[in-house]
Order: C-alpha cells, then sequence, then structure tokens
C-alpha cells in the first residue's frame, strides 16, 4: 500500500496544531484572571485575592511550559513537510511570525519571571504590572497568529509573481476580512475555557469543604466572566458564521450539510454526511433555519457543495460533526452561566451539589469545543492552504514520502503523549494538593484528611496517574 504524504503530513499537523491549540487558549484567559486577582489584591489589600493568585500561577506556569514545548516544533513542519508553502508565502508570513516573537513571545518571557519569582522580591505594585504584561503578552500572541490563519483563510493585500506571494497592502493583509470576528471569538474562547477551569476546580473543592472562603470568592468572580462571557460568544460567533458564509461558502455547505443549492434550506440537527453520493442520510433538522440564520431570510438561498468540483470540497462529515459539537458544547456552557446567575439570586450557588458538581465535569468541555472549533476553521478550508489560490497538492514538501511523513507522525505523538501525561499528573497533584493556607505555619484539618476517589474527572486521573 502506498502512503500518501498529503494525507500523513495534514494529520500531523493537524494533530501537532489541535494539542498545541488547547494551552494557549487557556492560558490567554488565566492570565488574565490572574490579573485581575492581582489587581484586586493590590486595590483592596485583600490578601485572599493573593492566595487565590499564589494557587493558578502555578497552574499558570505548568500549562504555559507544555504550550512552549509543544509550539516549538510547529514551525519545523513548514520546513520539513510544507517547504513549498513556506517559500511561497514567506513575503507575509515570515515577518508576521517573526512579530509575534518579538512583540508577545518575549514581552511573556520577561514579565513571567517576575510574575513567578518577584512577589516577595519587588514592590506589590511592580508584580501586578508584571501580570498586566503577561496578560497583554498573551494577546499580542494570539493577535498575530491569528492574522497569519485569518489571512490564510481570506488572503487579501498581495500579488502572485512566480507563484510566490508579494505583500502590496500589509495593513490590508494583516486586517484582512475574517481577522475580527475571528480574534474576538478565540478571545472569548480563552475567557471561557480558563473560567470553567477556575469554576469546575473551585466547585470540586467546595464539594469537599476545602479552602471555602477563597474557593466561594473565586468561583462567584468567575461565574461573573461566564455570564457575560457565554452569552457573548454565541453573538460573536454567529457573526463569524455570517462571515465564513460571505467568504467562504463551501466550508458553510459542509458545516450544514447542504448539498444542492436551495433555499429555506433547513438546519440539520442529525444526520449522516455521504461524500460518496453527494447526499445525507437520517437527516433532523428545523425547516428553513439554516437560511434564515445565514441570510436572515427564511426563503434565503444557501450555495450546495455541488456548486464546486469534487476534488475542491472539503471533508464534509469531519466539518459537519466537529461543527455540532462546539455549538453543542456552547449551549451548555450558557445554560451553565444562566443557572450560576438564578441560583446565585436564590443564595443557592454555592449550596447546590448538583450545580457543584456539573461545574467539575465541565472541565474539559472548552478545551473539547475550541479543538472541534479548530476542525471546522482549517478541515473546512481544504484542499487550501491558502483559500482558493494554492491547495495541499502545491505547498508540499517536492522530496517528502509517505514513509518520511508517517515515521515523524508517530514519533510527534508518542512525545506529545509523554508531555501531556506527564503535565496532566502534574496538574492533579497540584489541585489535589490545594492552595497554600492563608497561614502556611499550620494546615487546616480538612486538608490533612485523605480524598475518596470519586464523582469527578480530577480525583479520577488522580487514582489513575498513582496506580500507573
Amino acid at each position: 500500500m502506498e502512503l500518501d504524504p498529503i494525507l500523513l503530513s495534514r494529520i500531523q499537523f493537524a494533530f501537532v496544531v489541535s494539542f498545541h491549540a488547547i494551552f494557549p487558549v487557556f492560558t490567554i484567559g488565566l492570565a488574565s484572571f490572574i490579573a485581575f486577582l492581582e489587581f484586586r489584591a493590590w486595590k483592596t489589600g485583600d490578601t485572599l485575592y493573593t492566595q487565590i493568585s499564589k494557587f493558578w500561577i502555578k497552574i499558570f506556569a505548568v500549562v504555559f511550559g507544555m504550550g512552549v514545548v509543544s509550539g516549538l516544533v510547529m514551525s519545523f513542519q513548514f520546513g520539513t513537510n510544507w517547504s513549498a508553502f513556506s517559500y511561497a508565502t514567506a513575503n507575509f508570513l515570515g515577518p508576521v511570525l517573526s512579530y509575534e516573537v518579538l512583540t508577545a513571545f518575549f514581552l511573556e518571557a520577561a514579565f513571567l519571571g517576575v510574575l513567578l519569582f518577584g512577589r516577595d522580591r519587588v514592590p506589590q505594585g511592580v508584580h501586578l504590572f508584571s501580570a498586566l504584561m503577561v496578560a497583554l503578552g498573551t494577546f499580542i500572541s494570539s493577535f498575530w497568529i491569528l492574522v497569519a490563519n485569518s489571512w490564510m483563510q481570506t488572503p487579501v493585500g498581495f500579488e502572485l509573481q512566480d507563484g510566490v506571494f508579494h505583500v502590496t497592502s500589509w495593513i490590508t493583509a494583516i486586517f484582512n476580512p475574517s481577522f475580527w470576528p475571528r480574534f474576538f471569538h478565540m478571545g472569548l474562547a480563552s475567557l471561557l475555557t480558563a473560567g470553567f477551569v477556575v469554576a469546575g476546580v473551585s466547585a470540586w473543592y467546595l464539594l469537599r469543604q476545602r479552602d471555602v472562603v477563597m474557593n466561594r470568592k473565586a468561583l462567584g468572580t468567575t461565574m461573573w466572566v461566564l455570564l457575560f462571557a457565554a452569552p457573548a460568544q454565541l453573538v460573536v460567533g454567529d457573526i463569524h458564521g455570517l462571515n465564513t458564509f460571505e467568504h467562504q461558502p463551501t466550508k458553510v455547505a459542509a458545516m450544514e450539510g447542504v448539498w444542492e443549492t436551495e433555499r429555506g434550506a433547513p438546519l440539520l440537527l442529525f444526520a449522516i454526511p455521504d461524500s460518496a453520493n453527494e447526499t445525507n442520510h437520517f437527516e433532523i433538522g428545523i425547516p428553513k433555519m439554516a437560511s434564515f440564520i445565514l441570510t436572515h431570510e427564511l426563503d434565503g438561498e444557501v450555495p450546495g457543495l455541488l456548486e464546486v468540483p469534487a476534488e475542491e470540497r472539503p471533508p464534509v462529515g469531519i466539518t459537519f460533526w466537529s461543527f455540532r459539537v462546539m455549538v453543542a458544547i456552547g449551549m451548555v456552557m450558557i445554560l451553565f452561566a444562566l443557572a450560576g446567575a438564578w441560583l446565585r439570586f436564590r443564595r443557592r450557588m454555592y449550596a447546590s451539589p448538583l450545580f457543584l458538581r456539573g461545574l467539575s465535569w465541565m472541565i474539559p468541555a472548552p478545551f473539547l469545543a475550541v479543538v472541534a472549533g479548530w476542525f471546522v476553521t482549517e478541515t473546512g478550508r481544504a484542499p487550501w492552504l491558502v483559500y482558493g489560490v494554492m491547495n495541499h497538492a502545491e505547498g508540499i514538501t517536492p522530496a517528502l514520502t509517505g514513509g518520511m511523513a508517517l515515521f515523524t507522525l508517530i514519533g510527534y505523538i508518542a512525545v506529545y503523549a509523554a508531555v501531556f501525561t506527564g503535565g496532566v499528573y502534574y496538574l492533579v497533584r497540584i489541585v489535589r494538593q490545594g492552595p497554600e493556607p492563608a497561614d502556611a505555619t499550620h494546615a487546616p484539618a480538612h486538608a490533612k484528611r485523605p480524598l475518596s476517589a470519586a464523582d469527578t474527572w480530577i480525583d479520577d486521573a488522580a487514582v489513575s496517574g498513582e496506580r500507573s
């Protein structure tokens, strides 16, 4: 059997990007949360904010390190697997990725040291400033990365000469048509990811009556953020979808499972797309709703996948179901945010075991939503590297063989599995150990009793790690 280097290279890049994406999306939101805690501690003098911040800085440091390790190798793939693409787009992507390093990574690296080790060595205002700079650095980093990705989705501001992209307008290329919706969509995803992790861990502690005052404050603060961010993501996601419908209608057709151009297209809740026969099986949908969402008219026209040749269509099944996973998790997030607001109003938010247990189970949910969203974005763009201009076959390294691609793919899977397993095991240990008590000379009695391995994924992960 002959191995396809294009397919294997796509799988490899998808694996690396999916693995890496879950770390920065968490640290971007967590850095903002830490900066808020440091500001409140500086403003009010309340040491409880400092105690919460110290605990989450530990988590941030581990996840940030995992993100750096997993992200460093991504750039190598451009040269090893996609050298033709790298050469053709170097005039734009080269400077953009360099700007990310110069403006964001150096900023984060410099002030992260102060944030981690300078609490008792610098004035409190300087420590607060370092937290703000780290948070700013994470958003600057996401700015440049999304500039690069958005330009590949909606390329403008260039001319093609002898197969090489030459920038004609940097402003137009940087602020391309899909950049702002994508940037705000990712920014809210970061707040939601960090918010549900902080809320879930705080809920896990409250279920066990550990550090009750501290975790009530952490949970209460986070639920206000989620109450804003979860519904806002629905609005921004709709804007992003309309933008995609305008510039990448084939991607939207795959997301909605629309094969033939039609008016009054239904919103499919369930279907099994069949690319070979260009149809769907077992459709369950809401009549006319897809047209209404995309065109704001019940009889609006939605272009179908058959409008383009088969070789220019994305893999419909993956795109279709990834979109539904992302949206479903988003709706569950909104329900939790609204439930939290209702329970807060009833003064039961901290005393509802069902709600707290649900929050603890929601910890993995935003990560699944982020990965599903990236699948929609990237598989929906296929077969294009630069949408409508350069496809995968034109961007692959000419000398790359299927065997070489398979060898590196296996290597990445093995190494990343070790990094992920070690990192998660260490994070679980930090969570089980808990924050430092306000008075470090004597821990409260409840911190000394053994924990039961039940009810939440944190317990299960910890028990599994100890048994292994």
